[in-house]
């Protein structure tokens, strides 16, 4: 016999044993602010104290910073936008990523049909895709937005031939 079933009963259990206490070997004490140092990022921010901003472009929409630096890399937004707000179309360098938690938002990108998304839907866009947002409907809209690398917006003139 080879491999795990091969093991004597003693060896077996020896072997479980290290395997059980590995996490913990790994993970070490969650108290332990040396390891906590070592571990990715860590919130819990309750929507009602998430720190929403008027954004600086867009009027309308107001953002939240949940994680990441978006002037260096990877980053996660709250985004709450009222009824008739609208996100001309532009793009990023970074791939975005939004999921609409609340609302009616309708999502159109360069070279697909508009759709409307609401709370679950999802949509990905490449890096560079041309796209934009409206919340639409009655109620307002709040999404989660992330980015993959450092944020930048480039907006877009759309001319009716294109």
């Amino acid at each position: 016999m080879s491999g795990f079933n091969g093991l004597t009963r003693k060896r077996r259990h020896g072997v479980l044993g290290i395997l059980a206490a590995l996490p913990f070997t790994v993970m070490g004490n969650p108290a332990d602010p040396a390891v906590g140092a070592q571990t990715a990022h860590r919130a819990v921010t309750p929507l009602k104290d998430a720190p929403f901003v008027q954004d600086e472009d867009v009027k309308c929409l107001k953002s939240a910073l949940e994680n990441g630096n978006p002037d260096t890399g990877p980053s996660t937004f709250l985004l709450k936008a009222p009824p008739g707000c609208r996100v001309a179309a532009h793009y990023h360098t970074a791939e975005e990523q939004l999921i609409v938690i609340q609302g009616s938002v309708l999502t159109g990108m360069k070279g697909m049909r508009s759709v409307t998304l609401t709370a679950g839907g999802f949509a990905v866009m490449p890096s560079k895709a041309i796209h934009s947002f409206s919340c639409i409907g009655t109620d307002p809209c709040l999404m989660v937005v992330t980015f993959d690398r450092k944020y930048d917006i480039v907006w877009v003139a759309l001319n009716s031939g294109s």
